[in-house]
C-alpha cells in the first residue's frame, strides 16, 4: 500500500501495477543516467523514485512517482538520512492508473501549485501520452501532450531527448 495525506485525509492506494512500475522505472532509469549521473547527459539534477514528500504546514504527505531537484536544493551530504524530503521539488511526474488518475489531478496538483512545484507531468501509459504542465502566478498550463513514437522533448529535460522505449517500456507478449 502507498499512503498519502492530501487536504488531511488519508488516502490508501494499492500498490501500482506492472505497466506503470514499468513506465516510472524506463522514465526514471533514463532521467536518472542523463540529468542527475550525467551519463551521456547534462546532468545538473537530483531525481528520486517515489520520494515521501512532507508539503505545507499540516504537511500534506505526497508521495510522487518521480521527483526531480536542480542540484545544490537537495543537500545529498549523508547527514540527512530522514525517510522524507520537506523541499519542495523543481519537477514531479505521476504515472496515471485508472486508480490514481482523480487523486492525482483533482487531490495532488492543487497542492503541487500551493508549494510552487515548478513542473508537472501527468503520464498515462495506457493512452502513451504525457501531459506537461508549468506553473503560473496560481496553477498550471498545459504545456503540451505528447505521445506516439516520437522522443520525449519537454521541458524542464528539453536538453535531451527521451526515446519512447523509456517511456512506454513494452517487452511484447510473453510466449505461449
Amino acid at each position: 500500500m502507498v499512503a498519502e495525506v492530501l487536504d488531511g485525509e488519508l488516502h490508501l492506494m494499492p500498490r501500482p501495477k506492472r505497466r506503470h512500475i514499468r513506465t516510472a522505472s524506463g522514465l526514471g532509469a533514463f532521467l536518472f543516467t542523463a540529468f542527475d549521473a550525467g551519463v551521456n547527459g547534462p546532468g545538473g539534477w537530483t531525481i528520486i523514485r517515489e520520494p515521501e514528500l512532507h508539503l505545507g504546514p499540516e504537511p500534506d504527505i505526497l508521495v510522487p512517482d518521480l521527483g526531480g531537484w536542480r542540484d545544490g536544493r537537495l543537500a545529498d551530504d549523508g547527514e540527512n538520512d530522514d525517510p522524507f524530503i520537506t523541499v519542495v521539488p523543481d519537477w514531479v511526474c505521476e504515472i496515471l492508473s485508472p486508480g490514481t488518475l482523480r487523486i492525482d489531478r483533482m487531490k495532488k496538483m492543487p497542492i503541487y501549485a500551493r508549494e510552487r512545484v515548478p513542473h508537472v507531468w501527468l503520464c498515462d501509459p495506457r493512452e502513451k501520452t504525457v501531459e506537461v504542465f508549468r506553473l503560473g502566478a496560481t496553477n498550471y498550463t498545459l504545456v503540451g501532450t505528447f505521445g506516439g513514437d516520437e522522443a520525449l522533448v519537454a521541458e524542464p529535460f528539453e536538453a535531451l531527448g527521451i526515446p519512447p522505449a523509456f517511456v512506454w517500456p513494452n517487452k511484447g507478449s510473453a510466449p505461449k
